[in-house]
């Protein structure tokens, strides 16, 4: 549902001050056992074994939120936002990739997450070329009131999954969601027979350098305070 201009995608990669949001970010609590790292600040990040995360709390009229990890690829979020309508936050693990589409051989990536069966969020990929022209979300599961982006392009099985395709444009960026038609708690995605599809067969993009690679929860509610987890994620390409 990639609505807003350059919200997650470069994903704070300048860190912002707190602004109105300093307030009620700190108020959500670390998970009760010690991870590596935590952090409860609006845009809270670090690295951990190649991968960049992300607190990551952007939207209006949000509530509070903390990150914690174990490592890159195990971590989870504790949020508290309202049910009201419009993303609070894409907490997330992001892998610069840096290779334009032909150039890659292989991009995949296997996921395992505990999501709540409450509130209103999406699992999804969130990649990026490296000039943020073009979005590709990738969403596994959504849970609550929740949609892609622009219009459909009919159903599609490609990267071993079957997908509702939407294309749209947020006013910055073209968006291209691929909406798994059942939901999905882990598995694996392979990523680059999509990226040739949108590039070859439908000419939406040419031949784009690929830079973020995110992987992580937009939520949109969660009231009450409900927990996100990626038990594991990885990565690979070639």
């Amino acid at each position: 549902m990639a609505t807003s201009t350059l919200k997650k995608r470069i994903t704070m990669a300048i860190v912002a001050p707190a602004l109105a949001l300093g307030a009620t970010v700190g108020l959500a609590s670390a998970p009760a056992s010690a991870a590596v790292w935590s952090s409860c600040d609006q845009w809270g990040s670090t690295t951990l074994n190649g991968y960049t995360l992300y607190n990551n709390i952007w939207g209006s009229g949000a509530g509070s939120q903390c990150i914690w990890a174990n490592s890159g690829t195990n971590w989870g979020v504790n949020a508290n936002h309202p049910g009201t309508g419009g993303i609070k936050s894409y907490p997330n693990a992001k892998k610069v990739i840096n290779k334009s589409i032909t150039s890659l051989g292989s991009l995949s990536s296997s996921y395992n997450v505990t999501v709540p069966s409450s509130g209103a969020y999406n699992t999804s990929y969130d990649i990026w070329d490296t000039n943020y022209d073009y979005e590709i979300m990738l969403w596994v599961n959504k849970t609550g009131a929740v949609g892609p982006l622009g219009t459909s392009q009919g159903t599609l099985t490609l990267g071993g999954h079957t997908w509702t395709v939407y294309k749209g444009n947020n006013g910055s960026n073209d968006v291209f969601s691929f909406v798994r038609t059942s939901n999905s708690s882990s598995g694996t995605v392979n990523i680059l027979p999509i990226l040739k599809w949108i590039k070859d067969t439908k000419g939406w993009f040419g031949n784009v350098t690929i830079g973020d690679l995110q992987f992580g929860f937009e939520i949109t509610s969660s009231s009450g305070g409900l927990d996100f987890t990626v038990n594991s994620e990885s990565v690979t390409s070639s």
